[in-house]
């Protein structure tokens, strides 16, 4: 109370963002951020003064290229964002170019990358930087301007993503948090690691509020030698396959509680990619003395690097794959696209498990965290979805997939094909936001549905409370939210065996 009638309800919201252990006592460490915003001078980090480089060690060049999101793809641009603030949205309109075109690199900072050594198999994953949240933990504070200093194998992924803005978290607010890789390809002295990143960034600085801008995933490979002294390949990328690709949630007002937005939309690129392999920052000739790094001419000398021959190989999908399942064990079930889905369970004579969503379910975004129920979407894939139960259920009995509302509505308007435009009309009837859960025979008829919100609600009463008629509760689990998605998808079974025997 003393804190807020000294300092009001702005200046509170600027100090406890910085407190970072909340013991209302900012430490040196804790200013650091302001400090450098008033002098702009960041002082050099103890990593970068350990990795002075030396003279035979090689440097990577890495270019960013950057287009900034499409505002028209913002559910709000469709009323002009009545409502919202041009100050709101000034860091994400402000944000057109990357902050650092190209940045040259030590190759023994990409060290980070190389697998553990109990872990050298092909396609098994390992964490380069674990997740630390779940379910029971809960989540970050929204009230953060400027992340922590990067610690350990965080530092060179701190690092890469400052290419793209000045304030990179390498650790997001929601689980699945962290970095995740495979060996993709070996050979004697190389690997192709696949790797697969959650991180976000925030976009705006005091006095405004935090808009916080999370890309689904950043993915991408690294080719490098086994003692990282050399890096033949790397490329970062935010994947834009998909009609909506980034998250965005934005505070108005000065405490944690205060009321926030949140939006999706889509960025057509995002990435860092080598101009070539890493080069010595030293040249020496056969006797050992120090050469120009040019030709009598003026060019460069051109360096000749041996073609590399892998003796084991997965492919990138497959890589991709593992790293998915790592992030999300909910995809030992595999989610195939919308049509795809139908035209398997046709043929394999099983109904479809559809997830209908506002926002993705594989991305590491909240889910509509900042609507009235909290986070629909992630409650469901970090508890029930990943469950031995319904895993088992859903592998046996259905082909599983999840949809974007959008990309539903754009294949209903779509006449070329009138069966797919049929089956997204029979979802969207069902649909109600945030989260729809439908089985449906292969022809696309609804046989049952639940809404999140509605089943959330019901597995958090009491078993007594609930009404026998909508889903009764199975003594043989301990969680009711497993116990009463199992019978969810029981009743979708039995409501559908007169149409499948026929």
């Amino acid at each position: 109370e003393l804190a807020l009638k000294s300092l009001g309800n702005e200046g509170l919201f600027l100090f406890s963002s910085l407190d970072t252990n909340n013991d209302l006592y900012l430490s040196p460490e804790e200013f650091k951020p302001i400090a450098e915003k008033l002098t702009g001078v960041a002082p050099i980090s103890e990593f970068e003064e350990e990795e002075t480089p030396d003279p035979s060690g090689e440097t990577l060049s890495i270019v960013a290229k950057f287009q900034p999101l499409v505002m028209e793809t913002m559910t709000k641009s469709k009323d002009g964002f009545l409502g919202i603030s041009h100050v709101a949205l000034s860091g994400l309109r402000n944000w057109t170019a990357p902050a650092a075109p190209m940045s040259v690199m030590l190759a023994r900072q990409f060290k980070a990358f190389l697998p553990p050594k109990n872990k050298l198999d092909l396609g098994e994953p390992w964490w380069i930087i674990p997740s630390e949240l779940n379910i029971f933990t809960g989540y970050l504070s929204n009230n953060r301007f400027y992340p922590p200093p990067p610690k350990g194998k965080e530092i060179i992924i701190h690092r890469l993503l400052s290419m793209f803005h000045p304030r990179p978290f390498v650790k997001t607010r929601f689980a699945p948090q962290g970095a995740v890789a495979c060996i993709q390809a070996i050979s004697t002295f190389y690997y192709t690691i696949a790797f697969r990143i959650h991180a976000e960034f925030q976009l705006n600085e005091p006095p405004d509020f935090p808009f916080w801008f999370s890309p689904g995933q950043f993915t991408g490979h690294i080719i490098l030698s086994k003692d990282s002294s050399h890096v033949r390949e790397f490329k970062l990328f935010v994947p834009n396959n998909r009609s909506l690709n980034v998250d965005m949630e934005w505070l108005y007002g000065a405490s944690e509680s205060s009321n926030m937005e949140v939006d999706i939309g889509y960025l057509p690129q995002m990435e860092l990619e080598s101009t070539g392999p890493s080069i010595p920052s030293v040249i020496h000739d056969e006797n050992g003395n120090v050469i120009d790094s040019r030709d009598p001419s003026g060019e460069p000398i051109q360096f000749v690097f041996e073609e590399i021959t892998w003796q084991q190989k997965i492919p990138w999908e497959e890589a991709a794959q593992k790293l998915e399942v790592a992030m999300y064990p909910f995809k030992k079930v595999s989610y195939l696209p919308f049509t795809q889905a139908f035209e398997r369970a046709k043929a394999e004579k099983k109904l479809v498990h559809s997830i209908l969503l506002w926002g993705a379910l594989d991305d590491h975004k909240p889910l509509s965290a900042s609507l009235p129920t909290p986070g629909s979407g992630r409650t469901l894939r970090e508890t029930v979805l990943e469950s031995s139960p319904i895993l088992a259920l859903l592998n046996e009995s259905f082909i599983s997939s999840w949809s974007l509302v959008k990309e539903l509505e754009e294949l209903q308007t779509n006449r070329e094909n009138e069966f797919y435009s049929k089956l997204a009309d029979l979802h969207l009837e069902k649909y109600n936001f945030p989260v729809e859960m439908i089985i449906c025979l292969p022809n696309g008829t609804v046989v049952h549905h639940i809404n999140a919100n509605y089943f959330l609600d019901i597995t958090s009463m009491k078993p007594e409370d609930v009404e026998s008629s909508i889903f009764s509760f199975s003594t043989n689990f301990e969680d009711p939210s497993t116990a009463t998605y199992l019978q969810f998808l029981k009743e979708g079974l039995q409501r559908a065996k007169p149409h499948m025997q026929t």
